[in-house]
Formats: structure tokens, sequence, C-alpha cells
């Protein structure tokens, strides 16, 4: 044990360093008791604020599981919420997603901070109640039917708050309080739903160690999607409310960490707010949060009774420095890539046919980088001529390349889109579900692409050519921390040769139809 807490306290040093920013916190619990609680940096450079552990920090989309337990904890069947999501979506044509296709994220809506940058919203502009239950309402289709896929949509859990409100007639604020929070000894604690400023002043921050820090600007309004407000010492309380609960099936956390399963039977990695994972050879649950200035990650191991936490007030990854703190406690080495493998052949631009999304495979830092979801991912080559990072993976078979995402329940083969694109797209798009408009426009034999809508005017982005008649949309920023990432824009032509509407998506929100309109 005295090794593993060397390892520990190393591994703990390091963060500073590792993942550089203003300041942050890490705890790590094993069997209930805390091995190790610190610290450091400021939670408000400008003024000087030290961050400690009861520094209040936006835990942003660990809330979610908060949300899911409130559910369970009023609703111990969640189907009786079932007319309550249809009826706040009265617009949708065919099926709805019932209650808990929205706890596990496989409700088929597309995620609300995703469309809104397609209604021309700017990454500081304000999102409140008023816009969030506009594009909410707004909804006529899905992307795919409730429980046959996975797709993160934060509004399926603010869904949830809104509907616990008003079946209980209390506040979601309240809710947390009397039955999470004071049960769990959470003592501080609270909604931070407001994303301007914390009340104790703490700040998140943009930026890079090389390139500067600024303090980030959100004007987001949220609730059960990300409101939760938190300091260390309240996850602290948190992680051993979890452990206490251990082998008892009626247990909240038992109940949030149960087997969830797709509509075919497949196991679903993510239900009720938790993704499902093994590191190191142990399944764990646990969920990261982000907003801009924002990181953070909580991870319960329950062979070994181990809980970490990190609290990051900059972008630095969270997740990989609570698993370089369970790897050191657990003795174990983090997986390196394999070396000296060459580049595969099938490197290139391809269409994903169920998403209709562009999938770019090319070499990044010795790792295949694949950019198809919302942000782009690295993929460790492998012997067998295949790449894959647990989550995803490409592997060329005799009918071409496939793409595999089994925490999506999706697998397909990859279709080649070789080619450079014609650039004679030029013009103004309507997209008649969302009342919104693209626009292309030829500035100087360069494209340049633009969304618009009830939200404001976009800025306008130069296009990625990626092959005959599809392009790339970049958004670099969005409202959310995680942007959308790039817009696939396939055009279509009429008979005459002419572009006469655009199929737009990512993979937060796919398949939405543009008209040309001149």
């Amino acid at each position: 044990m005295t090794t593993a807490l060397s390892r520990l306290d190393r591994a703990l040093a390091a963060l500073p360093r590792s993942f550089p920013g203003p300041g942050g916190a890490a705890a790590v619990l094993r069997d209930g008791e805390i091995l190790a609680r610190h610290a450091w940096g400021w939670a408000n450079a400008e003024r000087r604020i030290p961050f400690t552990p009861r520094t209040l920090f936006r835990m942003c989309s660990i809330t979610k599981q908060f949300t899911c337990g409130l559910v369970l904890d009023a609703f111990p069947d969640p189907t009786v919420l079932d007319g309550d999501v249809r009826a706040r979506l009265s617009l949708l044509e065919g099926q709805a997603p019932g209650a808990l296709h929205l706890c596990h994220n496989q409700s088929g809506l597309r995620d609300y901070w995703a469309v809104a940058m397609l209604h021309g919203a700017p990454a500081e502009s304000p999102f409140g109640d008023r816009e969030a239950e506009k594009v909410i309402a707004g909804t006529r289709s899905l992307h795919f039917a409730p429980g046959s896929r996975y797709s993160y949509v934060n509004q399926n859990f603010r869904l949830l708050s809104d509907i616990l409100e008003a079946r209980t007639g209390r506040g979601f604020g309240e809710l947390l309080r009397t039955r999470i929070f004071d049960r769990a000894g959470m003592g501080s604690a609270f909604l931070a739903a407001d994303t301007r400023a914390m009340p104790d002043g703490t700040e998140g921050y943009e930026g890079t160690q090389a390139g500067g820090f600024r303090a980030a600007e959100n004007r987001v309004l949220w609730t059960g999607d990300a409101g939760l407000g938190a300091s260390l010492d309240d996850m602290i309380a948190w992680e051993r409310h979890i452990d206490a609960g251990r082998g008892d099936p009626e247990a909240l956390y038992s109940r949030l960490s149960a087997p969830v399963a797709f509509s075919n039977g497949a196991p679903a990695p993510y239900g009720f707010g938790l993704n499902r994972a093994t590191e190191f050879g142990r399944a764990l649950t646990g969920h990261g949060g982000a907003l801009r200035g924002w990181r953070s990650h909580r991870l319960y191991v329950p062979s070994e009774r181990i809980s970490v936490v990190v609290m990051f007030n900059h972008l630095s990854d969270a997740n990989a420095a609570a698993l370089d703190l369970l790897a050191a406690l657990l003795g174990e080495e983090r997986a390196k890539p394999a070396a000296d493998l060459p580049a595969p052949g099938w490197l290139g631009s391809y269409i994903e046919p169920e998403t209709g999304l562009s999938a770019r495979a090319d070499m990044a830092d010795g790792r295949v980088r694949l950019r198809f979801g919302h942000s782009a991912e690295r993929l460790d080559l492998q012997p067998d001529g295949s790449a894959g990072n647990g989550r995803t993976r490409l592997r060329p078979a005799a009918d071409g390349l496939w793409l595999d995402r089994p925490q999506e329940n999706q697998s397909s083969r990859l279709i080649a889109c070789n080619g450079e694109p014609t650039t004679d797209v030029s013009g103004r798009y309507r997209c008649d579900e969302l009342d919104a408009e693209l626009e292309v426009v030829d500035a100087g034999g360069a494209l340049y692409g633009g969304f618009s809508g009830f939200l404001g005017q976009g800025r306008m982005e130069l296009l990625d050519p990626i092959g005959p008649d599809v392009w790339a949309l970049p958004c670099p920023r969005a409202l959310d921390h995680t942007p959308p990432g790039d817009w696939t824009l396939a055009f279509r032509r009429d008979g005459a040769g002419r572009a006469a509407e655009v199929e737009v998506g990512c993979w937060l929100a796919r398949r939405l139809r543009y008209e040309r309109i001149g």
C-alpha cells in the first residue's frame, strides 16, 4: 500500500505540469476513505483567489447522473413520464422517445446546442429558457429511431428536469437539495444554472500555457443537462455515498449503473447519465463535464472500491488526468500504441451511409486521425491493419473499409469519396424543418458558408473540400464547450446539373435537408 500511495503522490504532483492551467483539484478515495485531496493554483487568477477543496466548480454534464437519480427517486418506473415527453414534442412526426430513451441518450433527438448553431447563434450569445423552449418545441423529426442508436443530446436531460418540476410542483434546485445533496452530505452543492458567473468568483479559462489564458465568456442557462455546481469536498461526499451503497441493488447509484441495452438487445455502454467502460481490465462507471473554461471527470471502480475526481478551470483533459491517477494507484501503465507500423492504404475521405456524415482519416503524430464525430479521434494502428481506440474502430475488409462504433450500436461499410468537389454551389439554401438558412458564397475564388436563423447570423467559415459535391463547414467554437465539429455539406443536383439542395449534418444533428432558394 505504501508503494501505491507513493505512486499516487507522484502522479498527483505531476498534474499541474502535465495539464497546465490556472488551477485545479483532485481527489482519490478507496474503501470510502480519502487517499488524496489536493487543490492547486487559482480559482480566479486576476483576483488571486486560491483554488481550494471548497472552491465552487461547474461540474457541467456530470449533472446528468443526478437528474436521472431524481427521476428514479421520484418515479421508480420512469415510463410513466412517456406522455410528458410526447407532450413537449407536439410537432414531432412519428414515434416519440420515452423517458428511458432520454435517460440513456437513445432518444434520436438532435442536440439543441448543435441545432442552435444552425439557427445562427454566435458562440457567446445568450441561450436561456426562451431559446431552449423554441428549439426543442420545433422538433419535427428524429435522426434515428428511439432506442436503436446512441447520440449525445443535452436537452434529453433538460426535458427530464422540466418534467420533474412540472410533475412535483417544486424547483429543480430544491429537488436536488432535498432528494440527493442532503442525503449524500453535499453541503455546498447547488444548481448553478447561469453560466455567466459563480458566487465565489471562480472563473473558467480558455487558452493554453503557450498562448496564454483568458476568462471564458459563457451565457448559457442550463438545468438538468449541466447545471450542477459543487466543490471537491461535495464530490468526495458523493463518492462516499456511492461506496456506502455498494452491494445494495436498491441504492440509487446501483440503479443508475445497472446494465442498459439498445432496442435490439445489444448492451449499451451509456445509461442514466453514466458511461460504462473498462480500464486496466476493470469495469468502471463515470462521466465527464465540460464548458468553455471548465473540465471535470469522475469515475468509480466497484471491484476496487476506488473513486477519482478531477476538476480543471481550463480546457485540459480531465478524463486523461483521472486515468493517470487511477493507473498510479493500481500500479498499471497506460496503453501505448504499437510502434513502427506503416500508414495504412485505406486513408482518405468517405461517407458513412446511415448518418450521411463525412469520415476523413489521415495520419497525425504516428496515429490515425479520424474526423467523423464532434471532435477528431486518435486511433492506434494494429498489426492486422485496423486502427482503434476502444470505442471506435476502422477495419479493412474484402468489401471495403468498415467503421465500428459499438457504443452507438452501429457498424457500417464506408463509401469512398474520391475526387475534387466542384465549386458551383454558391447560393442560399433553406431548411423548412428548422426555418433556418445556409448561405454559401464564392469570395474571391474561395468558398465560405454560414448559417442564420432566429438566433442570429453565424460567422462565415472557409469550407474544406472533401469530395465531389461534398464539403465541410468547420464549427470550431460554439455555445457548448465541445463544438459540433465539422458540418458535412452534401450537395444534390437537379436534372440540369444545378446544385438544388444540400443535406447538412454533424454527429450531434444529422440529415437536415436544405433546398436552394437563391
